[in-house]
């Protein structure tokens, strides 16, 4: 089935209702179910009248807003598959994905069309569109509203590609992600599940991906009023106004984004009303932001969910659910509690050998690799909305391997799971520590730190046989080093070192940048 086919439903049962909510030339649109269908109709037409077809790459470089969605669902009804590349990456990034993938349409914004001036890779793009004001050698997207509609939907067995996005490369080069409809499709189903999505509610959503769960649950979603490339430094202003008039019940966004929100409303002693749900998740969601979030968003649960590009959701904790005993594990060196994982999602730890292929495995011989609980090791999963491989297979051997027929995913974090089933996250296995003193693991301390209020971020790294600690303090605060050495004792620490600033990941602005801080060394 084709995704559209299910988001098509919404369009039949709830035609007027509001399905995106956005700015638009500095006003607030609001784009119904009917009017999305109609539009994505008509640029499915302009695609064609191209001579674009099915199984044809399109690179799509557009931000969060009515235009993303009516390009990509476009695509998607012709079976094209829509690329999509993280916007804050940078140049080099670019270049070396369409060396990956190599587009043959571009849909781009008029600024992004310049990328042209500087990127050969988009110079070699046969047919590209402008969703803006005229570029020279590009075809209007705005020519679509003199066609006919194109309502035919293609079929799309379930292995059809629909999507593609890359992993950062920072490392290494990127993996692209391939998303096929049916990936998309069950994607979808756990999502709605998990977050638990009603018709009719309106969800300021900052993440892409589950504006595409809203669209097929009949969830509007206001895309906020922000520059969502930079989530850790938004004006917040603008968004809370937003809120303020389209009073949204729900959101999914970066703890880094929900701080910004809290941070202006803590000057003033004002509150957030009127959400029921608040879902953070895309970085590590440390006891603090919780507690902050509980106290600026009034009456709402506050939900942290674990995930990966490759499999998302994979587990989530409400804030609500977190004993006391749990935030003194927490904040004492036990790790970060990441919850129970989601049903759909087989989730287990096995002796962390990160670098190492893997497999394959009969089922016999990967039960005896199940760790028990308490014990720390690499974090695997398996699913049907866990990504089965990379294109052209490129990274599959660093993070999939084969039991029997069943494809498992390794998301490269170390946690272990306690008594209870619930998922302990440790920190990335490539952070991990190994020396003569033992194992220690990033998020044991990083979390523990978090516990000193003039605070705000927290680093562990070796170098040259040392551990140091890199210390971020709050705007205003001083953080005595000495003093939060000692309350670590037990993680053997030989330097707590403070810094102006821990610079931390471009996508989410929330996970740190380890290969940057060593840099600074």
């Amino acid at each position: 089935m084709n995704i559209v086919e299910v988001l098509q439903r919404q369009t039949h049962e709830r035609p007027d209702a509001p399905a995106i909510i956005d700015i638009h030339k500095g006003r607030d649109r609001t784009i119904t179910f009917a009017e999305l269908d109609e539009e994505t109709a008509r640029g499915a037409s302009l695609l064609l009248e191209s001579g674009l077809k099915a199984g044809d790459t399109v690179l799509v470089l557009q931000p969060m807003s009515a235009e993303l969605y009516i390009s990509l669902l476009a695509l998607f009804r012709l079976g094209m598959i829509a690329m999509i590349l993280d916007p804050s990456a940078g140049l080099d990034h670019m270049e070396r994905c369409c060396a990956i993938r190599r587009p043959d349409g571009l849909i781009a914004t008029p600024k992004a069309h310049l990328l042209r001036l500087v990127s050969s890779s988009l110079r070699r793009i046969p047919r590209t569109f402008s969703t803006g004001s005229f570029v020279p050698g590009a075809i209007p997207w705005s020519r679509g509203q003199q066609l006919p509609p194109h309502a035919a939907i293609i079929p799309a067995p379930p292995e059809t590609p629909a999507l593609i996005t890359f992993t950062s490369g920072s490392t290494g080069l990127p993996k692209a992600a391939v998303r096929s409809h049916g990936f998309l499709l069950e994607q979808h189903r756990v999502l709605e599940k998990a977050m638990a999505l009603v018709p009719g509610e309106i969800d300021l959503t900052t993440l892409p991906v589950f504006v595409f769960a809203n669209l097929a649950s009949g969830v509007a979603s206001l895309i906020p009023d922000a520059d969502l490339r930079h989530p850790g430094s938004i004006d917040p202003a603008p968004v809370l106004a937003q809120i303020e008039r389209f009073r949204p019940s729900r959101t999914v966004a970066s703890p880094a984004f929900l701080a910004r929100l809290c941070e202006r409303c803590s000057g003033t002693g004002r509150r957030i009303n009127g959400f029921r749900h608040v879902f953070t998740g895309g970085a590590p969601v440390f006891p603090d932001y919780l507690r902050e979030f509980a106290a600026t968003f009034a009456g709402a649960e506050i939900v942290a969910v674990y995930g990966s590009t490759e499999a998302e959701p994979i587990a989530h904790i409400a804030w609500q659910e977190m004993t006391a005993e749990d935030i003194r594990k927490m904040e004492e060196g036990g790790g970060l509690l990441a919850g129970a994982p989601v049903p759909e999602i087989r989730a287990r730890v096995i002796a962390a050998e990160w670098g190492t292929p893997l497999g394959p495995f009969s089922a016999a011989e990967f039960e005896k690799m199940h760790l028990p609980a308490g014990e720390a090791g690499e974090i695997v999963v398996s699913g049907d909305h866990v990504l089965k491989g990379y294109l052209h297979g490129v990274g599959d051997g660093e993070t999939k391997f084969r039991v029997g027929e069943e494809v498992w995913h390794r998301t490269g974090d170390c946690g272990c799971f306690d008594q209870k089933g619930r998922l302990w996250l440790l920190g990335r296995a490539s952070s991990v520590i190994r020396d003569a003193r033992g194992t220690l693991y990033p998020f044991t301390v990083e979390c523990a730190a978090r516990k000193n209020e003039a605070l705000l971020r927290a680093a562990l790294v070796a170098r040259g046989g040392k551990r140091i600690l890199f210390v971020e303090p709050r705007r205003g605060k001083d953080i005595s080093t000495a003093e939060l050495r000692a309350s670590l004792l037990w993680a053997f620490l030989d330097e707590v070192r403070g810094v102006e600033r821990i610079p931390m990941d471009r996508r989410h602005n929330a996970k740190i940048d380890y290969t940057a801080l060593e840099k600074m060394l």
